[in-house]
């Protein structure tokens, strides 16, 4: 196939300060050597390699009573579980979907895939049904391990079904432990995470043993986690940074995350700091605004706070040194990548956080720019792990220039000296809270309503979440009047009838896609800002008063 994408300009790579330091460098060769053999078990370096009697997760449910899970156990019931997975037909290269909260069986569940060779796909608990079927149906995965609430959505989903709670603890006590560790190496996959932009369906994303070496590194240089660290990422499992850094790096560090079941608000995160005397922070901004607007302050200042998901605001970075006795170091990454540039915490590293920088290229990655779009090395970056999209050749090719030398990460920003500078989505994804929702699958689900003709959602900045969604929408309003929603005098504005448009479309989304990416605010409009070609400019729309 003739490439017809014109020749990128390629700027120079920005300089990358952990090149400088030589025992830097050959701490990264050694991750690189160690996660990339061929003999590499899951299961043997997350779980069976520490002590037996070290904390692996600090697990705590809405009762706020913290239950140490150690190793040991750890290893004991996941070896049990495996051999329940076994006799349900999962293997090596089994995909099983995922919808559990933070419990205390949820590693357990992971560690017993992992044993096997089996691949987990990430299901975020706010997903709805249509989403779900959507990441279960493409990965072709042969079990879902779901909690009782979450097993409604599953409704016509042909996929087995496997109960989590104290059914499933009673099922594990039953079986005999297995020994296997099944080795699938630096090459093979074990988690297949989906993420999409703005057109077609979300795309896969294979995660192999090799990709351990960056997790790691992100661990110990970018947050800076120590031996007598209590750490906490906040972020949810089923998304990257949360499954990457709260579940696998920890494990893979040995150090323990704390998994916290209740549900998020401001007090509740300010009472576990307190509690649990925690002193790494890791968490989206959203939790930080959080924090800022509720006036909810932790008694003891943490050592170390990290944020990631959308770029940090300057209130948080203003509020964060007297809250919280620490300055937010902003980090940046991807689904497909990991974490690549941060203001790192490693005290080699370590240095003044320069204004609105989202940081440095962090070990293991040199970062560049091709024209305004942020890009890694591929030569030059030994801890890069993704290679392309699972099946998918065409999207694959899209993210690298037509050399191959680069990967394109599809945001734009610049480069001051070794610092970068976030400037915005090429692909107009919103970052809401921390979670990345791609405009088409939102506009997908407002057109399917008989009464719209044409949509379009954005970001809006919003206090505490960063972003919310609004929506643009052209509607045929003789299918609306037909429906009797909409009254004579007010068809073509947004008083009482805008209303009831509003709440049905906000509803529509909530149940085909979750809660968390409902738009909060629906616009009529007469006709939707395009290019000559027919593309909508949803920057436009961003810009727009209403």
């Amino acid at each position: 196939m003739t490439d017809h994408r014109p020749a990128a300009k390629i700027a120079e790579a920005a300089p990358a300060p952990w090149t400088n330091h030589a025992d830097i460098v050959a701490e990264v060769d050694d991750l690189r050597r160690r996660f990339s053999a061929p003999e590499l078990s899951l299961a043997e370096v997350l779980c069976d390699a520490h002590p037996a009697a070290d904390t692996a997760f600090i697990c705590v449910d809405e009762s706020f009573e913290p239950y140490r899970l150690s190793y040991g156990e750890l290893a004991d019931r996941s070896r049990r579980l495996a051999s329940l997975l076994r006799d349900r037909g999962i293997g090596r290269g089994s995909r099983v979907g995922v919808l559990m909260a933070k419990t205390r069986q949820l590693p357990v569940v992971l560690v017993a895939l992992w044993r096997l060779g089996a691949v987990e796909v990430p299901l975020f608990t706010a997903f709805a049904g249509p989403a779900i079927a959507t990441r279960v149906n493409g990965a072709g995965a042969g079990l879902i391990v779901a909690d009782e609430s979450q097993q409604p959505k599953l409704t016509g989903i042909d996929v087995p079904v496997l109960g989590t709670g104290p059914g499933l603890d009673l099922e594990i006590d039953a079986q005999e432990p297995i020994e296997v560790a099944e080795a699938v190496g630096g090459d093979g996959l074990f988690l297949q995470l989906y993420t999409s932009g703005t057109t077609g369906t979300p795309k896969a994303v294979g995660v192999s043993g090799s990709a351990l070496a960056a997790f790691v590194a992100y661990m110990r240089y970018g947050l800076g986690v120590t031996d007598d660290d209590v750490f906490w990422n906040a972020a949810d499992p089923g998304w990257a940074y949360g499954l990457y850094y709260g579940i696998v790096g920890p494990l893979a560090i040995g150090r323990p995350n704390v998994l916290f079941a209740g549900n998020f608000t401001a007090e509740s995160t300010a009472r576990l700091l307190d509690a649990l005397q925690v002193t790494n922070l890791a968490a989206a901004p959203t939790v930080y605004r959080a924090l800022k607007k509720s006036g909810v302050m932790p008694q003891r200042p943490l050592r170390a706070a990290s944020s990631a998901g959308e770029p940090l605001t300057a209130d948080v970075v203003d509020w964060a040194p007297e809250a919280l006795g620490v300055v937010v170091r902003d980090h940046w990454g991807q689904t497909e990548q990991g974490m690549a540039i941060g203001n790192a915490w490693d005290e080699r590293l370590r240095t003044e956080v320069a204004p609105r920088s989202m940081g440095q290229a962090l070990p293991g990655f040199v970062v560049g720019t091709v024209d305004e779009s942020i890009a890694l090395s591929v030569d030059e970056s030994p801890l890069m792990w993704f290679s392309g999209y699972v099946d998918a050749p065409e999207q694959t090719r899209e993210r690298f220039t037509p050399d191959g030398d680069w990967y394109l990460t599809g945001d734009v920003g610049r480069a001051d000296g070794a610092d970068f500078f976030f400037a915005s989505r090429d692909d107009d994804v919103i970052l809401a809270a921390g979670y990345r929702i791609a405009p088409f699958d939102i506009e997908s689900i407002l057109v399917a309503d008989a009464a719209v003709i044409e949509a379009a959602v954005v970001g809006r900045p919003d206090e505490i979440r960063g972003e919310v969604i609004e929506a643009f929408v052209v509607i045929d309003e003789a299918a609306e009047e037909r429906a009797g929603r909409v009254a004579e005098e007010g068809a073509a504005g947004e008083g009482a009838a805008g209303e009831d448009l509003q709440s049905r479309l906000q509803a529509a989304v909530r149940s085909m896609y979750g809660a968390h990416a409902y738009p909060r605010r629906v616009h009529v409009v007469a006709e939707l800002p395009k290019t000559p070609s027919g593309k909508v400019q949803r920057f436009v729309l961003r810009d727009m008063e209403v």
